[in-house]
């Protein structure tokens, strides 16, 4: 059995998941390395990463560099001693740091590789209206999310998934498999497999602002598809045209009404709890929406404090 001496690199509450099941697992976490801290909210205070706040509480060693290529931070690192370093949900890594521990360095991403390498995996999947999707751990390398696959857990994605739930169940999927990975470098059964495919294959690619824009012209499972794989961040978009007025919204939840109609696409249908939109296989029915200056809010407590006119559309 090798002695493992791990380095941790991660940020948000994905990988603070790992960071704790690892801990649990009575690992040598012998640093902790996360983002800088950020203003945020509406005092713009300093906040902690998810990933710092567990490990001060763990009393472990943290560092936050700004620039991972600095001399003061790699001979921190190199202080450290570590033979393996572990990745969730973090930035991309010079080789200089990745290519440093004995054992090398592993990430956990958010989908089943080759498919769906980037930056936003658990949005990309529910867009693209998969059924099906996992997590893998695998060795870095030069290139992003290219490097030989370690081990893979597949998971379903059901018609109720939206990116908030489907990052949830993957999060702690993905701290399983981290925890299994590790077991397996432990003990020297380590065997890997190149990333190759004969296909095009799916990408993750971040996601903007132009991305969240609905095209209301699509087919209703992509309409649908697209607002649940954007809730709850960063949230689908369009812009509701009411009487003389244009309003941006927000739409975080929808359901599917397949029937025929004669209405141009985009034309709103609303009554007293319910707000429509006519697609071209039927209506898109927004659950859940947020105004300007607004909290989220289902719909018929929007439509309490808002009065729709007869020929509303959404473009």
């Amino acid at each position: 059995m090798k002695d493992l001496r791990i380095v941790f690199m991660g940020t948000p509450e994905f990988a603070a998941t790992t960071l704790k099941r690892l801990v649990e697992e009575n690992y040598a976490i012998v640093g902790v390395i996360t983002a800088p801290d950020r203003p945020a909210g509406r005092g713009r205070k300093l906040q902690q990463s998810d990933v710092k706040r567990y490990a001060l509480e763990q009393g472990l060693t943290v560092l936050q560099p700004t620039n991972l290529k600095s001399e003061d931070f790699l001979d921190q690192l190199k202080a450290l001693r570590a033979n393996l370093q572990i990745v969730v949900a973090f930035r991309m890594l010079p080789k200089v740091v990745w290519a440093m521990p004995e054992y090398g360095t592993f990430n956990l991403h958010a989908s089943l590789l080759p498919d769906y390498r980037g930056a936003a995996p658990i949005n990309w999947a529910i867009i693209n209206g998969e059924t099906e999707t996992g997590v893998t751990t695998f060795f870095i390398d030069e290139k992003i999310d290219t490097g030989e696959i370690i081990l893979q857990q597949k998971t379903s994605i059901s018609p109720e998934d939206n990116a908030g739930s489907l990052h949830d169940k993957l999060m702690v999927l993905g701290a399983d498999l981290v925890v299994k990975t590790v077991r397996e470098i432990e003990a020297g059964t380590i065997q890997t497999q190149k990333q190759v495919s004969d296909r095009p294959l799916k990408e993750a690619f971040k996601i903007h602002k132009d991305t969240c824009k609905i095209d209301w012209s699509q087919p209703i499972e992509t309409i649908h598809n697209h607002i649940r794989g954007l809730s709850p961040y960063p949230g689908a978009w369009s812009h509701l045209i009411n009487g003389t007025k244009e309003v941006f919204v927000k739409i975080y939840a929808s359901s599917i009404e397949r029937t025929e109609h004669n209405l141009a696409t985009g034309s709103v249908i609303s009554t007293k709890k319910e707000l429509k939109v006519a697609v071209e296989d039927g209506f898109i029915d927004l659950r859940e929406l947020q105004l300007p200056g607004k909290r989220k809010m289902k719909t018929a407590d929007v439509l309490n404090g808002l009065e729709i006119e007869k020929n509303a559309r959404m473009s």
